[in-house]
């Protein structure tokens, strides 16, 4: 069976090296970079499974190589940030972040979200749900990745994407956010509601529901959310 390749960035020798060790004791094969431009070329070269990234970079920060990377085609990304500012992770996630991990962080941790992530991609491109979902003027298309809206694509990132896949495959069910993280990310922790919050709150931007009666996506307030489904096409 081949290993699975990830990719850590970090210009701090010490943690990348660190980082190395775990997750080859977890047996994925690792290749490291220090900055950003080694970073994308490595990526190119090895095409890698996950990109372990570190939001803080010299010349080339974290969310210029993200976007780079994920140019040609998507890799999911865990994101290294020392900043605990709500600001810097949602702006990881706007540009198509995975995860992120706040510094200091336990290698056992950062070894759970590399799994869970790698888990969730394999669940993805091997799901057997493919068929697209119409829900009303909404085009959902699995197999190729794609949203519409009025036959208008709207770009979400691959996190955007699951949430809102898995609102629309149940219209009219109530998620809760714990349940979403279980779902989208393959497991929970303390700040799950805020994350879930922020990526439903971009959907609903993306789909054109800012300051407006939610077309597609409710809030059931004090649990979670859910896709509604008056509308829903035979």
């Amino acid at each position: 069976m081949t290993r699975q390749t990830v990719l850590v960035v970090d210009d701090e020798e010490a943690i990348a090296e660190a980082v190395r060790a775990r997750l080859e004791s977890e047996g994925y094969a690792v290749v490291v970079a220090g900055d950003g431009p080694r970073a994308i070329e490595l990526t190119r070269e090895v095409h890698p499974d996950l990109v372990v990234l570190d939001l803080m970079l010299p010349g080339m920060d974290g969310l210029e190589v993200c976007k780079e990377i994920q140019r040609d085609a998507w890799i999911p990304v865990l994101m290294l940030t020392a900043r605990t500012e709500e600001a810097d992770k949602v702006a990881g996630f706007a540009v198509g972040a995975d995860d992120y991990l706040t510094k200091p962080f336990s290698l056992r941790e950062l070894a759970v979200r590399v799994k869970a992530i790698l888990r969730r991609v394999d669940r993805i491109r091997s799901s057997s749900t493919t068929e697209p979902i119409e829900r009303g003027p909404l085009l959902i298309d699995p197999a190729r990745r794609r949203v519409t809206l009025d036959e208008t694509e709207v770009t979400l990132t691959p996190l955007e994407f699951e949430i809102l896949h898995t609102l629309a495959r149940s219209p009219g069910v109530v998620f809760t956010r714990e349940q979403l993280m279980d779902r989208v990310w393959g497991y929970r922790d303390y700040a799950g509601g805020r994350v879930v919050d922020s990526h439903v709150a971009r959907i609903r931007r993306k789909l054109g529901e800012d300051g407006a009666e939610p077309r597609f996506i409710r809030t059931v307030h004090g649990v979670g959310y859910a896709f509604r489904d008056e509308g829903r096409t035979p």
